[in-house]
């Protein structure tokens, strides 16, 4: 056997063990270790408080930055809708999308492989419906910011979004999209590209209509979950509120499309239609044509953006009539059974006047005046009212006057001076058939309305109001301030529904109802001057007479052709409006009906 290793047993092992001893650590080397120490700590300690006290304010904005999701109002603007909650005008989401071509790359791509541009046209081509040449045309060699499509619904961008492509970015912004076309442009007017109200309500009530939108800034922990701190009190507030109209799209539609069609068959110039309701001024339907689509009004002539109803001043000529034999009767200078004389023609300061016909009908009452509609019989009529007394009822009724209305751009008549009224005899003369002053349609709607609901002068409007939700506001109650004597307008009232039973009216009746009306055939003036051959042709209805709820206006401008008048132009038009008026509005059928006549009407 081998013999052991010397020192190897464990006796041996044990006894070096023992005499091994343990060397003092040095003083000195103690003495470093603790400094290091305390010196790492008062390290610590000192960035701990310079972080804390002199940086925190500066780490904890920079925290805040990361922290905080800030949200911005896109400027989203209320809807409006119509008297039944049929949407007018809103708001939808699109979409802008940009390309930076230095970031292009696909899902599953190596972040630093950039795809070629011709690839990413290729891709979105099918999805914006633009060809991919298009596509590269637009991108050229540009390597960010290019703007590639706008007026994106929010299902292309949806499917855009999913395609995954990094360097393709979708800007969200509010577009304002008008559902009913061109049937309410007149008064609801448009938005321009950059957003700015350009005619109509939008522009008169842009501030009514903006919603009232805050500013966001949630805060999220590190994982991304919101905290509920720090935030502002009504910061999640949903402004659900819509600006409600008077106007009804059923019935402004049926008078849109009459009115178009009778203006295109007589080669009119322009027509309106206007419903109102008496009792308290509300519009219920106003159209004019030609008109413009507001989704595309860069494809239309400016000059179509202005209402010209409530902008434009006309002569109204044999529709103001009526007006003229209440104020007679209101001042008591005529009597309700009285009658004139008409010859037929006379002569005022030096001036003629003749009956439309040139003919004389005798001694007239003045039901008769209004069916034959009468010059002469009218100027016999107004001529035993003082001219200064004359002159301040039309000024108390505001022919010279800016109407009360929320229609934008509403304007005043015109009325010759007082001084001029009242020394020239020709002038009180010429207003007593309704020429010599003028007015807008919208006002002769007024004063009718003033006959209709037994004296009182109501505003006209065509809005109820803003209205959370789905809620709708109910009509307005009867309002205005009363100038005639409730007996005034019930006489003449009975007068008008003879024009319509006997005179140039007759083409308004309708079976089971009673209506009044008056017809106007008006010489056209422009500044001051009467245009030979242009005539305004109109109508005026108001209905049931039992209990008169409806004023009806019609107004032509220039149509063309010999037998042009008020009842072959714009009698019609009213016809069918007010058809479509007792369905709509489901009106019973009258208590009593008087007998038809077959007297031949005049124009």
């Amino acid at each position: 056997m081998p013999a052991k290793r010397q020192g190897s047993t464990p006796k041996a092992r044990r006894e070096r063990r023992r005499v091994i001893r343990l060397e003092p650590v040095p003083a000195g080397r103690m003495k470093v270790v603790f400094v290091l120490l305390c010196a790492g700590l008062l390290g610590l300690v000192g960035r701990m408080a310079w972080l804390q006290i002199v940086q925190a304010s500066e780490l904890e904005a920079r925290a805040r930055v990361v922290q905080t999701q800030r949200t911005k109002p896109l400027g989203s603007r209320r809807p409006i809708v119509d008297r039944n909650g049929r949407l007018v005008a809103l708001d939808e989401e699109r979409y802008r999308i940009w390309a930076h071509p230095r970031y292009f790359n696909f899902p599953g791509d190596e972040p630093t492989l950039i795809r070629d541009r011709q690839e990413v046209a290729a891709r979105l081509s099918p999805v914006l419906a633009l060809s991919s040449g298009e596509l590269n045309k637009r991108m050229g060699d540009r390597a960010s910011g290019i703007k590639l499509a706008e007026g994106v619904d929010p299902e292309t961008a949806t499917t855009v979004r999913s395609l995954g492509i990094s360097g393709i970015d979708l800007e969200p912004y509010p577009y304002r999209v008008y559902p009913q076309g061109s049937l309410f442009a007149n008064v609801v007017g448009f938005l321009n590209q950059e957003r700015q109200p350009q005619a109509g309500l939008e522009q008169s009530r842009d501030d009514d209509l903006q919603r009232h939108e805050q500013a966001r800034s949630l805060r999220r922990g590190a994982d991304g979950t919101p905290l509920p701190d720090n935030l502002a009190p009504g910061v999640f507030f949903g402004d659900d509120l819509r600006l409600q109209l008077t106007l009804d799209a059923r019935l402004q539609e049926l008078a849109a499309k009459a009115l178009s069609a009778q203006v295109k068959t007589w080669k009119a110039k322009k027509g309106v239609a206007i419903v109102m309701d008496v009792t308290n001024g509300e519009l219920m339907a106003l159209a004019s044509t030609p008109t413009y689509d507001a989704n595309r009004y860069w494809d239309f002539n400016p000059e179509r953006f202005r209402e010209w109803s409530v902008q434009d001043l006309y002569e109204p000529g044999s529709t103001f009539k009526p007006i003229n034999l209440a104020l007679a009767l209101q001042e008591g200078v005529i009597q309700p059974n009285e009658t004139v004389y008409d010859s037929g023609a006379l002569t005022i300061g030096g001036w003629p006047i003749r009956n439309h016909d040139r003919k004389g009908n005798g001694v007239v009452d003045f039901a008769t005046v209004l069916q034959v509609s009468s010059n002469v019989g009218m100027v016999q009529a107004m001529r035993k009212m003082r001219p200064s007394n004359y002159w301040d009822w039309l000024s108390r009724l505001g022919l010279d006057a800016k109407p009360d209305t929320d229609l934008p751009g509403a304007v005043a008549g015109q009325l010759k001076t007082k001084e001029q009224f009242t020394t020239q005899p020709i002038e009180p003369a010429t207003a007593a058939f309704g020429q010599g002053f003028s007015l807008t349609p919208l006002k002769l709607v007024q004063l009718h309305a003033l006959i209709a609901n037994g004296g009182r002068l109501v505003s006209p409007h065509i809005t109820r109001g803003l209205r959370a939700g789905h809620a709708l506001a109910p009509s307005g109650e009867r309002m205005g301030q009363p100038l005639l004597r409730p007996e005034v307008t019930r006489t003449v009232l009975n007068w008008m529904e003879s024009v319509v039973e006997k005179g140039s009216g007759k083409g308004v009746r309708t079976p089971g109802y009673r209506i009044g009306g008056k017809t106007g055939t008006a010489q056209k003036a422009v500044n001051g001057v009467y245009v030979p051959g242009a005539l305004i042709c109109s109508f005026v209805a108001t209905l049931p007479i039992e209990d008169p709820r409806y004023v009806v206006l019609v107004v032509v401008d220039e149509p063309q052709g010999e037998h042009a008048y008020g009842s072959t132009v714009a009698l019609p038009v009213a016809k069918s409006i007010i058809d479509g008026l007792l369905v709509i509005e489901k009106i019973p059928p009258s208590g009593r009906v008087k007998s038809a006549q077959t007297d031949t009407p005049p124009p």
